[in-house]
């Protein structure tokens, strides 16, 4: 029987197996949708491999892809059956308008399948990515001399708010302390949840901690292991974005839950299959926590903490979002809090230090209209 090749790690880096895995599978995801365009992209796929990220490069390519199902699918621009299957001289044929048609079209479209069709709805920030991946490309295709022209000063510009006129989305210390509570005691569960939590419940608040303490990013901390924590030396390792290795201290409650999670918890290594073992945070069923499960259990205790329901929680991001406003409020530099959240500008960080978590309730505070009206008639 033929079968999927097992991939072993022969990793000679300081980094752990599970990191150059991972980093191995975007770089794979990567490769595979290449070999779906065409082949005269290939400047622009060595454009992205030495310039951006390997997520970035992924979302790129994600993008295009979907550029090119939509020249053959929405328009009359290809007659090529694949996406592989374009010619440079159909590419050459596009215009600026078609590629703002594009845009336009990715507002709002819908995919149908044999049993539903999804809705697709995308906010501007969503298209101005999408119209930046288009750009790149084109702007490598023409630098190339692949094209006669540089179609990119006709696309149109997408606004995006800017960073201060985004309303930042944190948990409030009270909500904090509702949502640690829930976890530590399993208040406000369903029955369901309750039965989870019983077998759960040291580490998910490990998790919370985590993301409540340091700003991780969702990434960051689906990728740790056992051995990224060294309790003598009171510190743990993470990696950051670019590969970036980066040394956290250990404060006492962190420490606590950890080894708490570790020790009386977590499924012994004998249990485990080998790539799982030095994994931290493990789901019911032996194997590491993936992304998306870490997400909806964020979900469900921030939807506790804010007294809202499941499906309104707040994501890890905001999680980090609340490590930053509540260490900014608590009187640490900027300076220091950027290095801790890892921001590459500190212009990043002054966006939580200009956010003031109740100067809106203090402003309505005094503007109570029906209150004044109905006590000023009692009074009467």
């Amino acid at each position: 029987m033929g079968g999927q090749k097992q991939i072993k790690v022969h990793n000679k880096s300081s980094k752990p197996d599970n990191i150059v895995m991972k980093e191995h599978e975007i770089i794979h995801q990567c490769e595979e949708i290449e070999h779906e365009l065409p082949r005269f992209l290939r400047g622009f796929f060595a454009y992205l491999r030495g310039n951006v990220l390997p997520m970035t490069r992924l979302a790129y390519l994600h993008d295009i892809k979907f550029f090119c199902e939509y020249l053959i699918k929405e328009t009359a621009l290809s007659e090529a059956p694949c996406p592989k299957d374009i010619t440079l001289l159909e590419f050459d044929e596009i215009r600026a308008v078609d590629v703002n048609a594009f845009i336009d079209y990715c507002r709002r479209y819908k995919v149908e399948t044999k049993g539903s069709i999804v809705v697709y709805e995308n906010n501007n920030k969503t298209l101005a990515r999408k119209k930046s991946s288009v750009s790149v490309m084109f702007k490598q295709l023409y630098r190339d001399e692949l094209l006669k022209k540089n179609i990119t000063d006709g696309f149109d510009p997408i606004r995006v708010p800017k960073a201060t006129e985004r309303e930042i989305k944190a948990l409030q210390d009270d909500e904090v302390m509702i949502m640690l509570d829930a976890v530590a005691a399993g208040s406000h569960l369903t029955k369901k949840e309750r039965q989870f939590w019983e077998k759960t419940k040291k580490r998910d608040k490990a998790i919370l901690l985590l993301f409540l303490t340091y700003g991780l990013r969702l990434s960051e901390l689906q990728q740790l292991n056992v051995s990224s924590f060294n309790f003598s030396r009171g510190e743990f390792t993470i990696y950051r974005k670019r590969g970036k290795e980066s040394n956290m201290p250990l404060n006492q409650s962190v420490t606590l839950a950890v080894r708490d999670y570790i020790e009386d918890e977590r499924a012994d290594d004998s249990k485990l299959e080998e790539i799982h073992k030095d994994a931290l945070f493990l789901s019911l069923q032996g194997k590491r926590m993936t992304e998306r499960q870490i997400r909806e259990l964020v979900k469900k205790y921030t939807s506790i903490g804010l007294a809202t329901s499941r499906k309104s929680g707040y994501s890890p991001h905001k999680l980090r979002a609340t490590a930053a406003t509540s260490l900014i409020g608590r009187g640490n530099s900027i300076f220091d809090v950027q290095a801790l959240m890892d921001h590459e500008q500190v212009t990043t960080t002054q966006l939580y230090a200009a956010h003031k978590m109740n100067v809106k309730r203090e402003l309505v505070k005094d503007m109570e209209w029906e209150l004044e009206r109905t006590e000023g008639k009692k009074k009467k």
